[in-house]
């Protein structure tokens, strides 16, 4: 089992989860985060200090894309381990639906 960042991370990027995270395993994009499955050690830390509610453990149903996702951008984008500001406008953002298709941006991060 690994977690996984979901839809509701984009645009709302809240950084709270990487401080907490034991094996630095988040990769920044430039408006989200992902969860690098191999590193991840299964703890679920990350989970309840997202904001945004974007963290999700894998065997939860019908995860397969965000798994699929996170593991690719883990591979091209820069770690981040030091919360940072999110967004100005994370809180607009935030729970509003089909965030990947409206805004999903594959360009990384600046990472630590």
């Amino acid at each position: 089992m690994t977690y996984v960042v979901t839809e509701n991370c984009i645009k709302c990027k809240y950084m709270d989860c990487v401080e907490v995270c034991p094996v630095d395993c988040f990769y920044e994009g430039e408006n989200m985060l992902v969860i690098h499955p191999d590193e991840c050690i299964d703890c679920g830390v990350c989970e309840p200090e997202c904001p945004a509610d974007a963290i999700r453990p894998d065997t939860e149903p019908g995860l397969d894309a965000w798994l699929t996702l996170n593991a690719d951008y883990a591979d091209k984008w820069p770690n981040i381990t030091v919360k940072r500001d999110p967004p100005e406008d994370a809180k607009a953002h935030d729970g509003e639906a089909g965030k990947l298709d409206k805004y999903f941006s594959p360009a990384p991060g600046q990472g630590d």
